[in-house]
């Protein structure tokens, strides 16, 4: 029996809802229906009556409910006597997993005050509101940022990189620059899909693009894919995986993007500055 499982159980309970526990949670409704299945079967009893149009706890949901709230305040207790910051840091993220973030959550769950690190896949706009609400605890943004209702720190810079199909003319260069590549075959995903990120891609252009964004990110990789000349820019972490179609070029001159730790105005110095010290440029 885990942790996560109980929380999940108790969301569900407080909510007396399947989608409206999913949207609290920050995950898909099947993954929170799935474990609360699970959850029964492991205990033998069913804890919901489910209709069509309402949930409600059973005899035996409303007394494993009392525990399993016993049990996570207990897990906290357990935390804090040992010195440990939070029960669990929740933190806002893109949908690619990056040596950097592999690296940080390594460095927040086996330091000298380890915290239980939960990743939550959400739009840069949401992760800043999630922060906001105090749903995330942290959330990681690219780009120029800027807002009065959150702590922005700059925890580290990244270069941005020119992504071209391996057709491309450039693609085995050892660098590019912006002189070699066609203006006219420019593909970037919509600023809505991430307003901070876009802005400074477009500040690092020589002249803006002539072709509409549109779509999202994938989308873009696509075209870029399976057009002879097209390409994008991306922070150099940002592809994730290599991709056979594609290939990744450093930009003569270099140009970087900063990324920032973004938390509530209330977490306190010390748990910013942790966040800061896992995420930044390691020496």
């Amino acid at each position: 029996m885990e942790l996560r499982t109980l929380r999940y159980f108790v969301t569900v309970a407080e909510e007396l809802h399947f989608g409206r526990a999913a949207e609290r949670l920050r995950i898909v409704q099947s993954a929170v229906s799935q474990q609360i299945a699970r959850f029964e079967r492991e205990l033998g009893v069913r804890l919901f009556d489910r209709t069509s149009r309402s949930v409600r706890l059973t005899p035996a949901g409303e007394r494993v409910l009392v525990a399993a709230r016993d049990t996570l305040s207990a897990a906290a207790r357990v935390r804090v006597v040992a010195g440990a910051q939070a029960a669990a840091v929740r933190i806002g993220v893109a949908t690619c997993v990056t040596p950097r973030l592999d690296r940080a959550l390594t460095l927040l769950s086996e330091g000298d005050r380890a915290v239980e690190p939960e990743l939550v896949s959400l739009p840069v706009g949401a992760r800043v509101d999630a922060v906001r609400a105090g749903e995330l605890d942290v959330a990681l943004v690219r780009g120029a940022f800027a807002n009065q209702a959150v702590t922005a720190v700059r925890a580290w810079s990244e270069p941005l990189h020119v992504v071209v199909p391996k057709t491309h003319p450039a693609a085995d260069a050892e660098a590019v620059r912006f002189g070699d590549l066609d203006p006219d075959e420019l593909r970037l995903p919509a600023r809505e899909s991430d307003p901070p990120l876009f802005d400074a891609i477009l500040a690092a252009l020589p002249a803006a693009p002539r072709r509409p964004p549109a779509g999202d990110l994938l989308s873009v990789l696509f075209e870029v894919g399976t057009a002879p000349r097209g390409w994008t820019l991306l922070p150099a972490e940002q592809l994730g995986s290599s991709s056979p179609r594609l290939r990744q070029l450093p930009l003569d001159p270099p140009v970087s993007v900063d990324g920032h730790v973004v938390t509530s105005r209330a977490t306190p110095d010390t748990c910013v500055a942790s966040y800061v010290a896992a995420f930044g440029n390691q020496c």
